[in-house]
């Protein structure tokens, strides 16, 4: 018989059915009805082509074929828990992969884990950089940081952020601006590689940098650059996003919720 043809609901109550020597007993374990237990042994009778049990005036009684079959057949059960109970590890593993962009990492992300990590010392995290769109199953990760509109192909949140601001240094050297791949500037004093670096050269004096609020966010507080005007909101930002069968994971999950807090 095709393994994909293997009639797993019969031979489920097959087994709650052969350890009570009963279809009543064997319906409450399974939830259903006795008449249920019946047509499903009847069923597998049917496509194994064998009687399983025989009616006595004492109940219920296995037959020769269903006794052959049953050591095999609790020993492929067990061999399913086990199956199920090692998939299910990855769930409890505090080991998680994140792919963001340098800059997100170091401005936003980094700080946050480090708070994760006091929190629970055993946490491992994996950081792998990422501009551009990765490929989850070839890199093994559990979540990606991506600047977009929306999460795109992917479940997503977004990262609350006052969309983008402009920020200049205590005492600016230069009234140039600082233009960066976000933010390009054909007039600009100064281009960097990414909105961190444009932070960190405002930072200096060389200017002042267009970018988003969350890349700005720490170095705003800690006073190291000031805003110019008021941060103006934005169609795009940045995106907590994995394919659903990791967005479903709880260790994801967990992480999601705490760095979105």
């Amino acid at each position: 018989m095709k393994r994909t043809h293997l009639p797993l609901n019969g031979l489920r109550v097959l087994d709650a059915a052969a350890r009570h020597l009963s279809f009543t007993r064997a319906a409450d374990e399974l939830a259903v009805t006795p008449a249920a237990v019946g047509q499903q042994i009847r069923a597998l009778e049917d496509t194994l082509g064998a009687v399983l049990f025989r009616r006595t005036t004492r109940g219920l009684e296995l037959t020769p074929e269903a006794e052959a079959g049953l050591g095999p057949l609790r020993d492929g059960f067990l061999q399913f828990e086990e199956a199920v109970r090692a998939m299910q590890a990855g769930q409890t593993s505090k080991s998680l992969t994140i792919a963001a962009p340098r800059d997100v990492t170091e401005k936003w992300l980094m700080p946050r884990l480090a708070e994760i990590a006091r929190a629970d010392p055993e946490m491992r995290f994996v950081l792998l950089a990422a501009d551009e769109m990765v490929d989850f199953a070839q890199a093994n990760l559990d979540l990606a940081v991506r600047w977009g509109d929306g999460p795109g192909a992917e479940e997503g949140e977004a990262i609350e952020s006052e969309g983008m601001v402009t920020v200049a240094g205590q005492s600016s050297g230069h009234d140039g601006a600082i233009a960066w791949p976000g933010a390009p500037d054909g007039t600009a004093a100064m281009t960097v590689a990414d909105a961190g670096l444009a932070v960190d050269a405002a930072a200096a004096g060389l200017g002042s940098a267009t970018v988003p609020e969350l890349i700005a966010r720490a170095d705003l507080a800690s006073g190291r650059v000031v805003a110019v005007g008021e941060p103006q909101p934005s169609g795009q930002g940045y995106w907590l996003v994995a394919p659903l069968p990791q967005w479903r994971q709880k260790k994801v999950r967990a992480l999601v919720d705490a760095l979105s807090a």
